[in-house]
């Protein structure tokens, strides 16, 4: 992709990453700490982080080509090192989600196999599943653990890391290309004449 409407196409690319990113660490520290919010988002937040890996190599194909048509600067070329380091934050990102949700799944399946006792009432076996945490097998708790360890080190790392990007990118577009000084505006006539 070069460009859309007339621009490139990286300069619009890249608003749907710094969006994407952070909604999607938020999404899944949310999935992995706390299990009403897994039971109910754990799908979306697994597909929205597929979308957000597509989205990162997508953007940085598009900065390439950008970057081969602008003139070549000690700032740019800190912006396309950094934009190289968000796709492994990327896939940090799918992976532990589509492992939440993964885990998620085989709990929901646990929970079926969970004989009713009679009436199904409130103190069924089946009600008692429900209100424990999902642990999905022996060791559970761990894994549990250790998915909200990775997602919480996957959410701060690609936040870190599309900020510093974003900054790095907004610096090497403005840095001497703007003034301090307002400017004057073409529109606007001349007083006093």
């Amino acid at each position: 992709m070069t460009t859309i409407g007339g621009l490139p196409a990286h300069i619009l690319l890249v608003h749907a990453v710094v969006g994407l990113v952070p909604a999607t660490a938020l999404l899944l520290v949310l999935v992995a700490v706390w299990p009403a919010a897994r039971r109910r988002l754990a799908w979306v937040t697994a597909a929205l982080a597929v979308v957000t890996l597509v989205s990162v190599p997508v953007t940085t194909e598009a900065g390439e080509w950008l970057e081969r048509r602008v003139e070549r600067t000690a700032l740019l070329q800190d912006h396309t090192e950094l934009g190289d380091a968000m796709l492994p934050w990327a896939i940090g990102l799918a992976v532990v989600a589509l492992a939440i949700l993964a885990r998620t799944l085989l709990a929901r399946r646990a929970e079926r196999r969970v004989p009713v006792a009679a009436g199904g009432g409130p103190g069924s076996a089946r009600a008692a599943a429900a209100e424990r945490p999902t642990t999905a097998g022996p060791g559970g708790s761990v894994v549990a653990l250790l998915l909200a360890v990775l997602a919480v080190v996957a959410a701060v790392g690609s936040i870190v890391t599309v900020y510093r990007v974003g900054d790095s990118g907004a610096r090497a577009v403005w840095t001497g290309h703007f003034s301090a000084q307002a400017q004057p505006s073409p529109l606007r006539r001349p007083q006093g004449g």
